[in-house]
C-alpha cells in the first residue's frame, strides 16, 4: 500500500514559510517525502454550487475507489491465472502509479477547465460508471466460460467409476461400425484383475477371445475393453455384476461432441482472457487517473470554501514514511494559526476531514485540506 497526503495551504506568509520548513523538517527527518503538485484555476461558481459539489465528490470518491479495486483485483485474479506479470500491468497513463501520483498533471483534454465543476463532477460519475456497468458485464462473461471448462475438467476428475471418459477411449479402442459386434468399457477392481481375465469370456457366448485389453487405471481399479456380439449385451453385463465389475455406458458420439465443446471454451477462454486484460489494463488506468482528478478537485473546492475569495492556496503532496504519526504533530504544530480557534480566541471546532481509506471522519486541529491516496499495491 502506497499512501500519499494531499495538502493545500494559503498563499500567506506565515503558511508559505511553515511549509518550507515543512519539507525541510520532513526531508532531514524521513518523516516524508514531499512534491509540489499543480492544480489549475477551475471555475468556482456559487457557494451553493460548492456545497454541492462538494457533497458529490464525496460520494464519488468511495464509488470511483470501490470500481478501482475491483478492475484491480479482476486483474490481478485473470493474470495470476496466467502467470501474467501484474506489476507491470498496474499503470496510468504508461507510468507506474506512484509516478503518475507525484508528476501529476490536469487532463484539460478529458476534463476542460473551462467546465464548472458540476459539470467535471458529472463527466468523471458517467466515465467510472460505465467502467463499472461494462467491468460487470465482461467479468460475467469470463466467469461464465471459465466454470464451463471446470465444470467439463471436474467430470474427467474422480474414480473411473464415476468420471467421463471422454479423454480416456479412443476411436481405435473401440469396434466401430460393425453390424453384430461392439466394445464394452467394464471397471474391475485392482484385486480383482486375475478373476477377470478368468471369466471375462465365459460372461456370456460370443464374446471374442483374448479381445480384453487395459486401457487406464486409477487407485482403486482399472477400465478394459471387451469385445462381443450385440446380442449378448445383457447376458454379460447381468454376470458381470455379479463379479462386481462395473460396465460403463460410453456413447462415442457424445464424446466427441464434448470433446469439440471443450476445444471451443478452451479457444474462447483464451480470446476472452486477451481482450479482457486488455480492456482491464486500459479502464485501470482511466479509472485511477479519474480517482487522481478526483482528490484534487476536492482539495481545490474545500480550499475555496475555507480559504475563501479569490483562490489563493498552494498544494503539495505527502509521501508518509512509517511515522506518521509524528508527521501529523508535525503539521499541527506548523500550521495552527490556520486553526480558527487560535486566530479567534474561541473554542477549537476543529474541521472533519475524510480519509481516503475507511471513509470514515478524522479529526485534525488545523485546517488544511489532507486527502489520503490509499493505492492498491501491485507487488
Amino acid at each position: 500500500m502506497m499512501e500519499f497526503w494531499l495538502i493545500s495551504v494559503p498563499l500567506d506568509k506565515i503558511s508559505c514559510q511553515s511549509l518550507e520548513k515543512l519539507k525541510r523538517v520532513s526531508a532531514k527527518t524521513g518523516l516524508a517525502t514531499s512534491s509540489r503538485i499543480h492544480i489549475p484555476e477551475l471555475k468556482v461558481g456559487t457557494l451553493d454550487v460548492l456545497l454541492g459539489v462538494s457533497d458529490d465528490l464525496s460520494r464519488l470518491d468511495s464509488y470511483t475507489e470501490g470500481v478501482m479495486r475491483q478492475t484491480s483485483q479482476c486483474l490481478g485474479e485473470v493474470m495470476e491465472e496466467f502467470s501474467g506479470k501484474l506489476l507491470e500491468s498496474m499503470l496510468a497513463n504508461g507510468v507506474d502509479l506512484a509516478t503518475y501520483v507525484t508528476s501529476f498533471q490536469w487532463d484539460r483534454a478529458k476534463y476542460p477547465t473551462a467546465q464548472p465543476l458540476k459539470t467535471l463532477s458529472d463527466i468523471i460519475s458517467k466515465q467510472v460508471s460505465q467502467v463499472d456497468t461494462e467491468l460487470k458485464s465482461r467479468r460475467a462473461a469470463y466467469s461464465h466460460v471459465k466454470a464451463s471448462i471446470q465444470s467439463f475438467e471436474r467430470k474427467t476428475e474422480g474414480s473411473l467409476q464415476t468420471c467421463a471418459l471422454t479423454n480416456i477411449v479412443k476411436k481405435e479402442d473401440l469396434v466401430l461400425n460393425s453390424e453384430y459386434l461392439t466394445t464394452l468399457l467394464v471397471v474391475v477392481p485392482r484385486m480383482a484383475y486375475a478373476l477377470w481375465e478368468k471369466t471375462y469370456e465365459s460372461m456370456s457366448k460370443f464374446v471374442v477371445p483374448r479381445s480384453s485389453r487395459l486401457l487406464a487405471e486409477d487407485a482403486d481399479a482399472g477400465i478394459f475393453t471387451v469385445t462381443l456380439f450385440k446380442n449378448v449385451i445383457a447376458e454379460f453385463k447381468t454376470n458381470a455384476r455379479k463379479h462386481k465389475f462395473t460396465v460403463r455406458e460410453y456413447n462415442l458420439d457424445e464424446a466427441e461432441k464434448q470433446k469439440q465443446e471443450i476445444g471451443r471454451l478452451a479457444v474462447d477462454k483464451k480470446e476472452l482472457y486477451r481482450t479482457f486484460v486488455c480492456w482491464l489494463k486500459v479502464n485501470f488506468s482511466e479509472i485511477f487517473v479519474a480517482w487522481i482528478h478526483i482528490k484534487v478537485l476536492r482539495t481545490f473546492i474545500e480550499s475555496v470554501l475555507r480559504y475563501g475569495l479569490p483562490v489563493s492556496f498552494q498544494a503539495i503532496l505527502l509521501q508518509p514514511t512509517k511515522k506518521s504519526k509524528q508527521l501529523r504533530q508535525q503539521l499541527n504544530s506548523l500550521f495552527k494559526h490556520l486553526d480558527p480557534a487560535v486566530a479567534t480566541g474561541k473554542p477549537d471546532v476543529g474541521l472533519d476531514i475524510p480519509d481516503g481509506n475507511t471513509n470514515q471522519q478524522e479529526y485534525y486541529s488545523y485546517i488544511c485540506y489532507p486527502v489520503k491516496i490509499h493505492l492498491v499495491d501491485p507487488s
